[in-house]
């Protein structure tokens, strides 16, 4: 063990939500219920669009994707939050922080990269109809799918090494319910101010360009949907592209606040709640916003439905 104000310890003490709650029971069984439909929905969705031949097409191939990133992305906190408040134990190690830190730094830059793609690919079906079956084929549908989850591996690995070697002092305490990068630079005991503007630089490339792109892609479907004659098809690219617009407001709005700001800009209290709408409320809100306002989600998860009922009665 090192001696003087550096520590080898390599538990953390991740402090939570919990901690200065006045209703702790209340709020637990607030996430657990959060959980419970994030995890069905995301995953029913998924199910749907590998099941259903009418769902086979790059939007909802690319949909799935998304729903298998939610699905990580709350599995990889609230189910250690959830097991640390009723364990009464707060620890973890250093190669679990280091996981943790990793999966989500990964599948937030993968989330970044597939809703420009999806924005892209709205772009195409609706601005270039004609053009959007040669473009959009299952092989670049899954090199596009491909292209997100190892963007997002290769950034988050290179930031997880170097923010993981800061060496910490004598405090082990996280103030955050999950081991986020910001909040892990605040134990060390080395300057990491260069550091941080490299967060920062990177929060401005992987959050503010892809929202400029995906502005970008709206601007020219509003253009192309005003010149539309039939009121069906008008009617229908609206409505796709309002549910993905509401996602993306969902994901790059708590985003671009909390990582295109000086970190000690914020109070804690908000930074907290930036983090569970981001982390927490939007993958369980995803799948509902793409299911409850799709007819064709609705139809395929009615098919689903009926052939099990028929399978069950028949037997």
């Amino acid at each position: 063990m090192k001696q003087g104000n550096e520590s080898s310890i390599t538990d953390f003490i991740l402090l939570g939500l919990f901690s200065d709650s006045r209703h702790p029971g209340l709020l637990v069984t607030i996430i657990l219920f959060i959980l419970g439909v994030a995890i069905t929905g995301n995953s029913v969705l998924a199910l749907l669009v590998w099941c259903d031949a009418h769902l086979h097409t790059p939007m909802y191939f690319l949909l799935s994707q998304l729903s298998l990133m939610d699905l990580t992305l709350i599995s990889t906190t609230v189910p250690k939050m959830v097991t640390d408040f009723f364990s009464g134990q707060s620890f973890i190690s250093h190669i679990g922080c280091g996981a943790q830190l990793f999966l989500y730094l990964m599948l937030g830059v993968a989330e970044c990269v597939l809703l420009t793609l999806m924005a892209f690919d709205h772009c195409l079906a609706i601005c270039y109809p004609l053009r959007y079956p040669v473009i959009m084929t299952p092989r670049v549908c899954l090199q596009m799918a491909i292209g997100s989850w190892f963007g997002g591996m290769l950034i988050s690995l290179m930031h997880t090494v170097y923010a993981m070697n800061f060496s910490t002092c004598d405090s082990r305490e996280v103030h955050h319910f999950f081991c986020e990068i910001m909040a892990l630079l605040k134990l060390s005991c080395e300057d990491t101010s260069t550091y941080e503007k490299v967060v920062l630089a990177s929060g401005i490339v992987f959050l503010l360009i892809p929202f400029g792109l995906i502005l970008t892609s709206y601007i020219l479907i509003f253009l192309t949907v005003l010149h539309m004659n039939a009121p069906e098809g008008r009617n229908k690219a609206l409505a796709t592209c309002s549910s993905h617009l509401s996602v993306v407001s969902l994901y790059f709005g708590p985003a671009m606040i909390i990582y295109t700001t000086p970190g000690s800009s914020l109070p804690a209290d908000v930074d907290q709640c930036l983090f569970v709408f981001d982390v927490i409320i939007t993958p369980m809100l995803n799948p509902l916003i793409y299911s409850l306002r799709n007819k064709e989600v609705l139809e395929a998860l009615r098919n689903i439905l009926w052939r099990k009922l028929m399978f069950i009665v028949k037997r």
